[in-house]
């Protein structure tokens, strides 16, 4: 159901990625109530020599970063499940990460359940067929 693309200024580490993307499944159903078996993470990576904030790059100051994109279904979550989720992947970015900077942003993707979905359905097909299987 949501599906999680995330950049790394990390070079590419096979472990690394598969804990943080068990990391991201996990917060996400816990803070975000996802499905863990409808969740989707992509990770890649950029060389930190071609990442720059402020000017520099992330290589010439010594940190990390990442950009994590994140798709949900629009009015599934309030502001307060939001902004409980970009505060605990910050936190679980920087203890998996190290050195990181603070300009690594994530961003909660509302997007139009008419919109998108997965298996060539929308997720407003979805939610409209759980809703009449309802007594």
């Amino acid at each position: 159901m949501p599906i999680l693309n995330l950049r790394l200024s990390t070079a590419p580490d096979a472990r690394q990625s598969a804990a943080i993307a068990a990391i991201l499944s996990r917060l996400t159903a816990q803070l975000l109530h996802k499905a863990p078996e409808l969740t989707s993470v992509a990770i890649s990576h950029a060389d930190a020599a071609h990442w720059f904030v402020g000017g520099p790059s992330l290589q010439a100051q010594g940190k990390t970063s990442f950009f994590l994109d994140i798709l949900i279904s629009d009015e599934t979550n309030t502001a307060e499940e939001k902004a409980a989720y970009i505060a605990a992947v910050f936190a679980a970015m920087q203890e998996c990460l190290g050195e990181l900077h603070d300009v690594s942003y994530i961003h909660v993707h509302d997007a139009r359940q008419a919109a998108w979905g997965y298996g060539g359905l929308t997720q407003q097909f979805r939610a409209m067929r759980r809703a009449l299987q309802q007594p």
